[in-house]
């Protein structure tokens, strides 16, 4: 029978993965051959200490989710980001919000490509339960929002970040649009002389927008956008 003091590290370390429920954690010790005793008191602390690390690793996702969260509506709203006011809203201290970002740069970054990836997975989505035209019009709510959120990060950003961050999602974006036009080319619906590059053109008007016409004008201009790229 092995040890409690063993060199072996229960329920083994460094060769399989970490049992995280009680079933695992029984089989693992059993397979020890140690005492009903001896496998009770170690079972106990050893599940215990991974429950609570599994705990402790999804708190930290939900504060993380939630700081970036709040730090989107700051930025969609006023466009003013104060590192204090995101703490206290998302229900954090200071030192866990810079654990999980370090600098406002890094928030800032984090909340942009949260936007991209949002809108890149988006695109798939709505084409699988809606025709390539309406898909592409509810992509475009979202481009309204995804928009408004850019520009306030870009604002707040020193130019050579901003711009690394807008060339690194240029692919995926451009991978998502193009899937939304294809789409429609497929069906007949969309203009075959369209690409992601004239998106992206025409798009950029958005940035001309001020902020007291913005809610007046962003989707307007996208529906005249829409109209343009679909077929007569």
């Amino acid at each position: 029978m092995a040890a409690l003091g063993s060199a072996v590290s229960p329920p083994f370390v460094g060769e399989q993965p970490v049992a995280e429920d009680a079933a695992s954690c029984r089989a693992d010790y059993a397979a020890l051959g140690w005492s009903a005793i001896t496998l009770r008191h170690v079972r106990f602390h050893w599940c215990r200490a991974s429950a609570m690390s599994a705990a402790q690793r999804a708190d930290a996702r939900e504060n993380r989710e939630r700081i970036v969260e709040i730090a989107r509506e700051a930025i969609a709203g006023s466009g003013e980001l104060r590192l204090n006011a995101v703490a206290k809203s998302a229900g954090v201290g200071q030192g866990t919000l810079y654990r999980h970002f370090p600098t406002r740069e890094d928030l800032l970054a984090e909340v942009y490509r949260q936007e991209v990836e949002e809108l890149v997975a988006l695109a798939p989505e709505l084409l699988s339960s809606q025709g390539p035209v309406e898909a592409l019009s509810r992509w475009f709510d979202r481009i309204a929002e995804y928009a408004r959120v850019k520009r306030g990060v870009f604002a707040a950003l020193e130019t050579a970040v901003w711009k690394g961050l807008s060339e690194e999602s240029h692919g995926p974006l451009g991978d998502a649009i193009t899937l939304l036009l294809d789409a429609g080319k497929a069906e007949g619906t969309i203009r075959p002389d369209i690409d992601a590059r004239d998106f992206f053109i025409l798009s950029g008007y958005l940035t001309r927008l001020d902020e007291d016409e913005w809610d007046s004008r962003a989707r307007h201009l996208l529906d005249v956008l829409l109209q343009g790229v679909l077929s007569r």
